[in-house]
């Protein structure tokens, strides 16, 4: 048993989205050798028949296609059938969009919002009142560095993960005095198959300097993503069951000096301006 690991945490049960590749497959992985048990998830849940033989009886697995209200619903009650409670839920499931605003169009939008913000929303609120009647447990949503700041031609994908900022942070301090916890996890750039998967609009060459920038960065970055995902998963474990877990978990050294950088600009923008800023109060 670990250093953060108590007789009422150990051998909880996890229900994780997404967990096919990348981050949803190693949480799956650093669950399990937390002492866990695991309802790994995915659209076509035989993608997980390894992970189901790796792990024996502490993994099952099941169907969850978190634009699908009824298959989340199934996903949940099949949770509770297989194990009898949900202790930790990951919201991982996730795509991306690449394109400039003006280039993608507002289906493809209401699409990425389908599956970044509203499937995790759909999910959060499967679970929520099951942890508030039992007084306990953690939602834990797959955010990005996407979540805090932004990048020309990733405005659709921003947009919805902003979105799942602003609903986790208020279900936190909703959550909060219910004993149930909230952790948003902010990943840089890790290797795993997200980036080989992105869905890019048709180009417009007025922004070739701008979102154009973006796609060839994205496209020298795959393969050289300079993170490892088993040991950003394992770094989610340790948090989550850590003395005082944090509401936001940046990972990787590109997350810490990115976020660091982009909120450093931010707080000299309103020491700039505050003067200005402080002028509206009523005489």
């Amino acid at each position: 048993m670990s250093a953060d690991m108590t007789d009422e945490t150990q051998g909880q049960v996890w229900l994780i989205t997404g967990c096919s590749t990348g981050f949803g497959r190693e949480l799956v992985l650093a669950a399990l050798a937390g002492g866990h048990r695991v309802m790994a998830t995915a659209r076509r849940p035989e993608t997980l028949a390894d992970l189901a033989e790796f792990g024996g009886d502490r993994v099952s697995t099941t169907a969850l296609d978190v634009t699908d209200p009824a298959s989340i619903q199934a996903a949940v009650k099949t949770t509770l059938a297989t194990f009898g409670r949900i202790d930790v839920v990951v919201n991982n499931a996730g795509s991306m969009l690449l394109g400039a605003v003006e280039e993608f169009t507002m289906a493809e939008l209401r699409s990425q919002m389908e599956v970044v913000f509203f499937g995790a929303a759909e999910v959060t609120k499967a679970v929520v009142p099951l942890m508030r009647d039992q007084g306990s447990g953690t939602i834990v949503q797959m955010s990005s560095l996407g979540g805090l700041m932004t990048y020309p031609g990733y405005g659709a994908y921003h947009s919805a993960k902003w979105a799942l900022e602003g609903l986790s942070e208020t279900l936190a301090a909703e959550l909060a005095p219910l004993g149930v916890r909230v952790l948003i996890v902010e990943p840089g750039a890790f290797r795993t198959e997200f980036n080989r998967n992105i869905n890019k609009t048709n180009e417009i060459a007025a922004y070739h300097e701008s979102s154009g920038v973006t796609r060839n960065l994205t496209d020298q970055l795959l393969d050289a993503e300079p993170n490892d995902p088993a040991k950003g998963a394992a770094a989610i474990v340790k948090a989550l069951y850590s003395k005082n877990p944090p509401l936001r978990l940046v990972l990787g050294n590109d997350g810490v000096d990115q976020v660091r950088a982009h909120h450093e600009f931010f707080l000299a923008q309103v020491a700039d301006w505050e003067a200005l800023s402080r002028s509206t109060a009523m005489s």
